[in-house]
């Protein structure tokens, strides 16, 4: 497949689910009480370079990450749909106030945007389906996508992967990833990990 075709079909695709994705309600939470839950979280995502045991790559990181992604991947690790056997055995204890209480307290790091442009991503053709929604064109996008730029170089690829492999769900996601190359996804987890955006909690 050409990377005309990939793009062209990535958009197809992200046209179809912006139409079909519904704004979620804003949660309300107490970050003091999240900060004494977020002990925890800060074991692995509060130490720059800490790597996941198996298989092995960076854990990512969640300074400025968007509150609404935060609370949609708490909610899918609780529900058991995104896999991970620590994150789910850690979300599975969590009420829907402590989700909503870890979100209010990250939400205090800030929220770092993805500013790419499509001109930045003219030279990487992989990636300029990606800044539709992960760039300065999808700074309206509902439910609001995670911020790529900052994350681990390898955390990226990780993630690509699994929505390649069908190991994560998303529609998609998976439908893109399925037109990449391992090349492909190694050019675009080091694009975004090279722009300037989220960053370890401290």
């Amino acid at each position: 497949m050409t990377t005309q075709m990939i793009i062209r079909s990535g958009a197809a695709i992200l046209a179809i689910a912006l139409t079909l994705w519904a704004q979620p309600a804003a949660s309300q939470g107490n970050p003091e009480q999240g900060k004494q839950l977020g002990f925890t979280c800060l074991g692995c995502h509060g130490i720059e370079g800490q790597r996941n045991a198996y298989p092995s790559y960076r854990v990512p990181r969640l300074g400025g990450q968007k509150s609404e992604y935060i609370e949609a991947a708490l909610n899918a690790y609780r529900a058991g749909t995104r896999p991970h056997p620590t994150m789910k055995a850690q979300a599975s204890s969590l009420t829907d106030a402590d989700v909503d209480n870890l979100v209010a307290w990250l939400a205090g790091f800030g929220e770092a945007a993805d500013k790419v442009t499509a001109e930045q991503v003219a030279g990487v053709p992989a990636a300029q389906i990606c800044v539709t929604c992960h760039g300065v064109d999808g700074a309206s996008v509902k439910p609001a996508p995670p911020t790529l730029s900052g994350q681990q170089e390898d955390y990226l690829v990780h993630a690509l992967n699994g929505y390649k492999d069908g190991a994560r769900s998303g529609s998609v996601m998976s439908a893109f990833a399925a037109t990449l190359t391992d090349a492909d996804i190694k050019l675009i987890a080091g694009f975004y990990a090279s722009q300037d955006g989220v960053k370890t909690l401290d």
